[in-house]
This record gives C-alpha cells, sequence and structure tokens, in this order.
C-alpha cells in the first residue's frame, strides 16, 4: 500500500534528555523507523521512505534532511564536518539544494526548521514537562490531546484566507507553528526556543544582472527532482509558469510527460498556446484532457485526507485527483507544478512606498503607468503613497471593515492589502472573535522587511506555503509526489535580490521570469500579454452544485459551534452577491473548515471534545481498515 505509506510520512524530533526517551516511549515507541542522538537517546521517529532521509555524522554533530533532495550522505558529511556549534547550520542550510526540513543534533541541543515559505513547517508541543516537534501539527495534536483552535475557525469563516502572521499558526491549541524564517531550538534541559535565522536578501540587483542568477537556481531546482524510478510529469497550462518548467525539465528528461486540459470559457486561450508549446517539445509525450471528462468544480464527493489544517482551495479537487490518477496510469511517479511563480514573480505597488523615498523621480513615473494600467484616480494615489500608515494600522483598520455589509470604494492598492467585509454566513460571534484575533495581531505584528515591496513580496509567499502545503499532501495521497520549484528557498532568495520596480516593472508581465528564460523558452509564451480566464464554467459549475453544497452544510459542525448560519449561507448561494471571486474564495475556505472537522470526527485518534455524534462524510469513498490513517 504505497499510497496510504506516503500520507503516513511524518517526523517526530525529541530532545537528548531522560525526558526526551520518556517522550519517545509515550508517542514514538510503535514508530516504523528510529534515528539516536550521539548519546544513544531518541531522536528522529517516525515513518518515511528511505530515499527522503538522508543523516551524516561527524563526532557528537547529527544533521539529518528530511524529504526528497538530491544531496548525498557524502555531500552532506563534507557540510557537517565543519559544524561545532548551531549557529554553524547557517551556512549548512544554504547550501542545500532542494525543498526539506533539516535537523541538526549537536552537543546536547537540536534545531529543527522547514523553509522559508512555510511549505514545509515545523510544530512544536508539550508533552507533560517534555517539549518536542514534528512537521505535523495534527501528529502532536493526537500526542497530546489538543482541540482545534476555535478562534482561526471563526476567523477562516468569517474572512477566508489567513495572511501571514495568521497563516503561520497552528490549527491546534497547545501546538506552535514556528515562522518560516526562523528554527525551533530544542535544549537538553528546558523550554523550546524560536530563534529568527533567515533574513530576506536587500534587493540590490537590477533585472540585467539578477535575471542570470534565477535562471540558474531554477535550472538547478528542476535537475534535482528527477524521480529514481518511473517518469517525471509536469503540468503544461499554456502560461508562463509550468511552460517554463517544461521546457527545463525537457533538458534532462528525454520521457518527460506533460499534462493539460483542453477546453474552458470562450475566453480562455489557455489551450492554444499550450498546444504551441507542446509542438516545440519534441522531447516529451503530451497528454491532453478534455475538462469536460473531469469532475466539475463544486461538485461531490467533498472530503479531506488529512487532519493538519483546513485546505482553504477546495472548488477542484475533485478534478485534480482526475487528473493525478492520468498522469499515474502513464506512469509518472513525480509532478511539476508551477505553483507559487505568481506570488514570486507578481505583486501589487506597495513597493512604491519605499522607492518614494529613495527614488521620487523613478516612483513617480512607475505611478502614472499604474494609474494608468487600473484607471486610478489622481488624489487618492497621491494619498495612498504618502500616508500608507502602519502595518498594525491596517490590521485594526481590517477588523473594523469586518461589521460592512459591501466591499469598500476601490481605490488604488498602494497600501499593506485588500480589506474585505465578513462573509454573508459568519454569526456575530464569528465576527466578534476575527475582530478581536485581527486587533491582537496588530498589537505584536511588524513587517517582514524594511521595504514594503520585499515584505508584500514575502507576505504573498507565506501566505501561500501552508496553502500549497496541503496541496502537495492531496498529490501524495493519490501516489504522485509534488514538486513546486518556484517555492525552493534558493529560488526565492535570488529573486528577492532583485529591485521591486525592475521585479514589478507595471508595463510588462512577470519580467523576472521572462528574462530569466529568455532564450530557453519560447517568445510566443514569454511575450505573452493575456491570461487564461476560466471563472465562467466555475461560475456555472456552483450554480448547479447548490443543493450539494446545501446537503453538505445540512448538518453542520460549524454550525454546531455557532460559527456559521446556515439559512444566510442559503440565501448567498441561491442569490450570490455581486463581488466578483471574493466571496467565492471565502465560500472555499469555509468549506475546507467543515471537511476538517469532520475528518477529525472521524479519525480514531480524535480528542475526547470532539466526541459525541458527527455527521457522515459527504459522499466520501468508503476507507477499507487496512487503509485508514492514523497519524
Amino acid at each position: 500500500m504505497e499510497q496510504v505509506q506516503s500520507l503516513n510520512d511524518h517526523l517526530v524530533v525529541f530532545p537528548d534528555s531522560p525526558g526526551g526517551a520518556r517522550a519517545h516511549r509515550q508517542i514514538g515507541s510503535e514508530a516504523p523507523q528510529l534515528v539516536a542522538h550521539a548519546s544513544g537517546r531518541p531522536w528522529l521517529a517516525g515513518s518515511w521512505a528511505p530515499e527522503d532521509l538522508v543523516v551524516s555524522a561527524a563526532g557528537p554533530v547529527r544533521v539529518a534532511v528530511f524529504g526528497p533532495s538530491p544531496v548525498t550522505p557524502d555531500r552532506l558529511g563534507s557540510l557537517v564536518s565543519s559544524v561545532r556549534a548551531l549557529p554553524d547550520l547557517d551556512a549548512l542550510v544554504r547550501a542545500l539544494p532542494g525543498n526539506t526540513h533539516v535537523v541538526a543534533s549537536v552537543d546536547g541541543q537540536v534545531r529543527f526548521q522547514g523553509t522559508v515559505t512555510g511549505t514545509r513547517c515545523v510544530f512544536t508541543a508539550r508533552l507533560g514537562d517534555v517539549p518536542i516537534a514534528a512537521d505535523r501539527a495534527d501528529v502532536l495534536a493526537a500526542a497530546t490531546g489538543a482541540e482545534p483552535d476555535e478562534d482561526l475557525l471563526a476567523t477562516s469563516v468569517t474572512y477566508g484566507m489567513l495572511f501571514a502572521p495568521l497563516s503561520e499558526r497552528s490549527w491546534w491549541r497547545g501546538v506552535h507553528q514556528v515562522a518560516a524564517d526562523s528554527c525551533l531550538v530544542l535544549p537538553a534541559d528546558g523550554a523550546a526556543r524560536s530563534v529568527r535565522w533567515w533574513q530576506p536578501p536587500e534587493p540590490h540587483l537590477p533585472l540585467s544582472q539578477g535575471a542570470a542568477g534565477v535562471r540558474e537556481r531554477l535550472r538547478e531546482a528542476v535537475a534535482q527532482r528527477q524521480p529514481q524510478q518511473g517518469r517525471l510529469s509536469a503540468d503544461l497550462s499554456g502560461g508562463m509558469d509550468s511552460t517554463s518548467l517544461c521546457f527545463l525539465a525537457a533538458e534532462r528528461s528525454p520521457d518527460l510527460l506533460t499534462f493539460c486540459w483542453t477546453g474552458g470559457s470562450a475566453i480562455n486561450d489557455d489551450p492554444l498556446y499550450a498546444g504551441r508549446a507542446a509542438r516545440l517539445l519534441t522531447r516529451a509525450e503530451h497528454l491532453t484532457v478534455p475538462d469536460t471528462d473531469a469532475p466539475p468544480v463544486f461538485s461531490p464527493p467533498y472530503w479531506a485526507v488529512d487532519t493538519e489544517a483546513p485546505r482553504a482551495a477546495t472548488r477542484g479537487m475533485n478534478a485534480i485527483r482526475f487528473g493525478i490518477r492520468h498522469l499515474v496510469e502513464h506512469g509518472a511517479t513525480r509532478h511539476l507544478a508551477g505553483h507559487g511563480a505568481d506570488e514570486l514573480f507578481t505583486g501589487g505597488a506597495a513597493y512604491l512606498h519605499t522607492l518614494f523615498r529613495r527614488h521620487p523621480v523613478t516612483a513617480w513615473r512607475q505611478l502614472r503607468a499604474h494609474r494608468a494600467l487600473h484607471c486610478w484616480p489622481l488624489l487618492p494615489s497621491l494619498a495612498g503613497l504618502l500616508h500608507g500608515g502602519d502595518l498594525g494600522t491596517w490590521w485594526r483598520q481590517c477588523a473594523d471593515d469586518l461589521a460592512r455589509t459591501a466591499p469598500l470604494p476601490r481605490t488604488p492598492s498602494l497600501g499593506w492589502g485588500e480589506r474585505i467585509p465578513a462573509t454573508p454566513w459568519a454569526t456575530r460571534d464569528a465576527v466578534r472573535t476575527t475582530r478581536a484575533v485581527f486587533r491582537a495581531v496588530a498589537d505584536q505584528v511588524a513587517p517582514l522587511a524594511p521595504d514594503r515591496g520585499q515584505h508584500e513580496a514575502l507576505t504573498a509567499l507565506r501566505s501561500a506555503g501552508p496553502v500549497l502545503r496541503l496541496l502537495c499532501r492531496e498529490y501524495t495521497a493519490e501516489g504522485l509526489p509534488l514538486e513546486l520549484p518556484y517555492l525552493d528557498d534558493r529560488v526565492v532568495e535570488a529573486v528577492l535580490e532583485i529591485l521591486p520596480h525592475e521585479r514589478y516593472d507595471p508595463w510588462r508581465y512577470k519580467p523576472v521570469l521572462a528574462a530569466a528564460m529568455d532564450g530557453l523558452v519560447p517568445e510566443v509564451i514569454l511575450n505573452r500579454t493575456t491570461k487564461g480566464d476560466c471563472e465562467e464554467p466555475v461560475d456555472r459549475a456552483l450554480r448547479e452544485h447548490v443543493p450539494d453544497l446545501l446537503d453538505l452544510f445540512a448538518d453542520s459542525l460549524l454550525a454546531r459551534r455557532g460559527l456559521i448560519d446556515v439559512d444566510r449561507m442559503r440565501t448567498t448561494l441561491i442569490t450570490p452577491p455581486r463581488t466578483g471571486d471574493v466571496w467565492s474564495a471565502q465560500l472555499e475556505a469555509t468549506i475546507g473548515a467543515e471537511l476538517w472537522l469532520r475528518e477529525i470526527a472521524a479519525r480514531p485518534t480524535v480528542p475526547a471534545a470532539l466526541a459525541g455524534p458527527a455527521p457522515g462524510r459527504v459522499g466520501r469513498p468508503r476507507r477499507t481498515p487496512e487503509s485508514e490513517e492514523t497519524p
């Protein structure tokens, strides 16, 4: 059952202490795999494929790389030989490629870290008086009897997408998530502590210089994704992101398998560009599937694959699973996708705040371009540029705006982010709780970087990372690991070194990626000025599946908790507001929260507080006993 084994993959980390050994006896003694500290005490326990953990030792120092990685034991050993203390690991981590966790045991102390975008996270909890850690929050929740964070549930159904730092908050009370730019230190004696180790690079390179570095980091990231067995597959949507990965992969994969949906709305020209790219990818096999063959978005069955956190994006999972099965049938064992590229290569105009104070003439010219493209009026544009306010004030404004019954008047996008009203179906208690959560964030939040453009980029990446981490789990559960090269740490750093006003040139679409891929990807793709539009079939499918969605929420766990008003949800679904895709995204988040609670209630390790009658999983395929997952 390779699929189930992959779904159960997890890593638990113990301190080098008698308490750590005791904690291992309590929760890790039945784990199929174990790696010891130099002292002989348990260090790492869990379940993983043999190729997903590389360990090297030098005297009292142990370092492990967890996750698919091209690093060899010999290469890791050469890096470990220079480690004398925990701070020495900064240089070691920066020398590692890929997208992995790194764990070290040095003279009785443990350091555990994930990636700078949150695609790989670190969680910690206390088992009695002993701090332990894991790569999955639900593993620690099951071990400690933790309960869901009701405040975060309320915030999710009230607002929808959670932005950093809320996106880096564990969904389980008593289980804490370490910030993406920090590592966790487990001492031999005492409490765990979070230490910031990573700072975003100061953007200093012009595009003409920085593009070469992005090109090389991307080329390395794709080359490292070659599967040991089977075929590499890749999305070929026709957009710049996925198409660039296909051309990079074709350099080393003569049997590359590309995947493309055909059809969509009448104004969706993605398949046209995908066809042009496919004709030039002569070394690859191309799998095209009509989107009419796949289950429509928002169609049942509705179900989730794990209990770490709710999925914020839920509407098209059945189609994604359908596509994965096609790829697996054609021999794919690892899949490339361009997710994360939008967050990495596009941004708003927030960078103009910093640019205006350093190079006012350049900022004024680019503001004029933004105004021309987006029809921004002059005076509000100037006001937004000169009086942006601080980040804490923005969070307080978000709290205040929850009381609005309609979206804010459209204004120039020069602030810290978009502010939206509460979902129509959020109860007063849910809104009240969300307002308190936002104000608590406002009291302690700080920008992620001094440059406003850099802060905006990091916020987007660290908000999307946790969402995409759960998407990767969906692929793994279906037997096809998903790889996201654009979110590799080294790729992200190379992009962030480029000056924001050249990175986000308003007159060009993704100028950094276009410059980096110049000469490798056809100009017809790099010079494309359109973007595929798939909202028409999405809107149609949503209308068609309103009865199914209402059936999902007929006996809602969210409603039992007093977080949603099902009658108001019914009214919204039957008579949707004219607010674009904002409320649709909020609906997805609410569906994800409902499915998460149902999955928790269906698990044998559910905390006692969740016991009691639970609604069934709507339309979910029945699992056999041997395939049931226990975190």
